[in-house]
């Protein structure tokens, strides 16, 4: 029975995965990052290759060209090579832009945004060299190797493919001027690893289920868990009350759907609603079915309004019942005549013929007993 208590079973809780995303736990891929920006890379220099390797070969060259200017004055060197310097970073600016927005896109993908600051909080435990030898053979160490091992494998297969399908092109670049061998060679290079980086996506697909599979795992809880874990939220003051609220809720809800099911919903007419339910062939007394005050006496007219329920108006006896009977529960005998003659008034209207004058309708009297005001206080004798 104790095993059982110790083993994780349950689902998480929302409370759960809360605190563990404040730790920094959240389901994370690495490898949808890395395919993401290889592959946005690769595309961008596929697209641009030949004109972006024509301009890195030609500053190249403009590096190692100087005027009689600059050799006279040697001083003039640092300005050309911070010359050169801000040309080439303006080459590869736009693929460094491209990768940075796709690794912060592609890095929330799987488990969101996060900023959690006690992630980067100093843990002496990682350096535990017992704690470290137990994770290099650990279940998630062996998945990792694994997938080091495809991830090799499969880009030696796509690098090997390629070089046998581009062999005849790398031998013609040593016939080719440097500016055209250059664009080739740019071309190629771009094309070749556009295709080793679509060989992750593939790793990638299979990585991004694993992850939330395997952080899920990691998340499950033990039933002792779950039940402490209910046990503190209860304690709270604002869940006690949350509770009660939605208690309430739904309490009410339940109450408004039997509105459809009474015979008559007596009002005060506006402050108090009372809706009752009389079966004629049973010897039972009149069940309370709804009540309310305010904002619920007006559901309760709305909802017998809807489904062609009688309302009668009868200030006093709506008090009355509404103060001393519970729901489903049935009338006090203090108000049975009353109460009778107000139902027996509203089944009248139901038998009423043409040319036929109906039932008077009734002045239900309320025993002094039974007199209470608009805060449910008797009235003084």
């Amino acid at each position: 029975m104790a095993e059982n208590s110790a083993e994780k079973t349950e689902q998480p809780t929302a409370r759960h995965l809360r605190k563990a995303r404040e730790d920094g736990q959240v389901a994370r891929s690495i490898e949808l990052p890395a395919a993401a920006v290889t592959i946005g890379a690769m595309l961008l220099i596929y697209l641009i290759g030949g004109v972006w390797f024509q301009r890195v070969s030609a500053l190249f060259a403009n590096g190692f060209s100087f005027d009689r200017k600059t050799l006279d004055n040697p001083q003039l060197l640092g300005v050309a090579f911070m010359h050169q310097m801000a040309e080439g970073l303006l080459l590869i600016l736009p693929v460094l832009i491209l990768t940075l927005v796709l690794a912060l896109l592609a890095s929330g993908a799987t488990g969101g945004f996060l900023f959690a600051p006690k992630s980067i909080m100093p843990n002496f435990g990682k350096i535990n060299p017992i704690n470290g030898i137990a994770r290099m053979f650990s279940a998630r160490s062996l998945v990792e190797l694994g997938k080091a091992l495809a991830k090799f494998s499969l880009i030696a297969l796509v690098l090997w493919i390629l070089v046998e399908r581009q062999m005849g092109q790398l031998m013609n670049l040593g016939q080719m001027g440097l500016e055209p061998a250059m664009a080739a060679a740019g071309m190629m290079i771009g094309e070749s690893a556009l295709w080793l980086s679509l060989s992750l996506l593939f790793i990638a697909m299979i990585d991004v289920p694993y992850q939330k599979f395997s952080f899920n795992k990691r998340m499950m809880m033990t039933k002792q868990e779950v039940k402490d874990e209910l046990k503190d939220m209860e304690g709270r003051p604002e869940i006690k009350e949350a509770l009660r609220a939605r208690q309430r809720e739904l309490a009410n809800a339940r109450m408004i759907q039997k509105v459809k099911e009474a015979d008559v919903v007596i009002t005060n007419p506006e402050h108090f609603a009372v809706a009752l339910s009389y079966d004629p062939t049973s010897d039972g007394a009149p069940i309370l079915l709804a009540k309310g005050a305010d904002f619920m006496a007006a559901r309760i007219r709305e909802e017998a309004k809807k489904h062609g329920i009688e309302m009668f108006a009868a200030p006093p006896l709506a008090r009355a019942l509404y103060f001393t009977t519970k729901e489903d529960h049935p009338i006090p005998e203090a108000l049975y005549l009353a109460v009778a003659q107000v139902i027996a008034y509203v089944f009248s209207l139901a038998d009423v013929q043409p040319g036929v004058d109906p039932m008077p309708k009734p002045r239900p009297q309320v025993p002094r007993s039974m007199l209470f005001d608009a805060d449910g206080k008797l009235a003084q004798n």
